[in-house]
This record gives structure tokens, sequence and C-alpha cells, in this order.
């Protein structure tokens, strides 16, 4: 199940929670407000009127507090998505050099140059890191296959500070 979903299902879980325990209290209040209201003087109607009130008031308070939640949450999973398609953009692209490199791809073909300047900007850091172990024209680029362990710890770390932006902490 993706992030998402399970996200989504957490927050409408959580919502239908929250409104079952607040209908369950505002039927309770308004039981005893109706048991006692007979034996009311009109200074306690206007005391029990303005305690409705107030419990109206908190409960619309608490709707638009969950309503900020879920919408905030739903645009860090949109992020999140965004950020996905990013890297595993970026995966494909570091994975398809390395097979070229691993079959020993001619380097003055379109297509393997196309892929070589892709990929440049995002290999920069890590040429010629490690050795590069070679048979004929086929080279086992490390340093790319460590860029690319790299991108995905960094990957990692942007959707874990995604899901603690889009989660609320329960407990301490």
């Amino acid at each position: 199940m993706s992030i998402d979903n399970k996200l989504e299902l957490d927050e409408s879980r959580r919502l239908a929670e929250h409104e079952a325990v607040k209908s369950t209290v505002a039927a309770d209040v308004r039981g005893e407000i109706a048991a006692e209201a007979g034996g009311l003087t009109s200074a306690e109607q206007q005391e029990a009127a303005a305690v409705a009130a107030r419990l109206k008031e908190t409960a619309i308070a608490d709707v638009a507090g969950q309503e900020s939640d879920i919408h905030r949450s739903r645009g860090a999973a949109r992020l999140s998505q965004f950020i996905d398609y990013v890297f595993f953009v970026i995966y494909g692209l570091i994975g398809l050099e390395i097979v070229l490199e691993l079959l020993g791809a001619r380097e003055g073909a379109g297509f393997k140059r196309f892929i070589d300047a892709l990929t440049l900007p995002l290999l920069a850091p890590f040429r010629g890191l490690l050795p590069t172990p070679s048979v004929g024209p086929s080279q086992l680029m490390l340093s790319f296959i460590f860029g690319l362990i790299v991108y995905l710890f960094l990957h990692l770390a942007i959707n874990g500070l995604l899901r603690m932006a889009a989660h609320r902490k329960l407990s301490v």
C-alpha cells in the first residue's frame, strides 16, 4: 500500500473517530441540558445556552484543525510523489549509464553521448572516486554505483523529512 493511501486511510480513520466522540459528547450534553432545562431559571437557561455555544465553537475549531492537518498531509504527500518521480528518473539515468559502461558502449555513439550529457552533472562529484575495473571496452564504474547509493540515501532522507511534516506526533 502506498504512503498516500496509508496517509489518507489514517486521516479518514482519525477524523471518523473524532467525529464519533464529538457526536457522543454533544448528545450527552444535549440530553443533560434537556433533562435539567425544565427546572432552570432564566439565568440558568442563559448559562446553559452559553455553555452550548462554547461547545459548538470548540467543535468547529476542532474540525477546522483536522481540515488543516489533512490539507498539510496531502500537500506533503504530493510533494513526496514528485520527489519520488525525480529520483526514479535519476536512478534510471545512472543505471543506464552504468549498464552502457559495463557493456562497453562506443563513446562516439549518439545515444551514449546523450546519456553522458544527462548524467554528467549528477555523476561529476563521484567520477574517479573509486577504481574502475575493466576488461576490454567493458568497465565496472564503481564510482557511479557509489553515486547511485548516495542518491538513494538522499532520497530516503528527503522522504523521511516529508513524512515528519505530514504526520503529527501523537506522543512524546
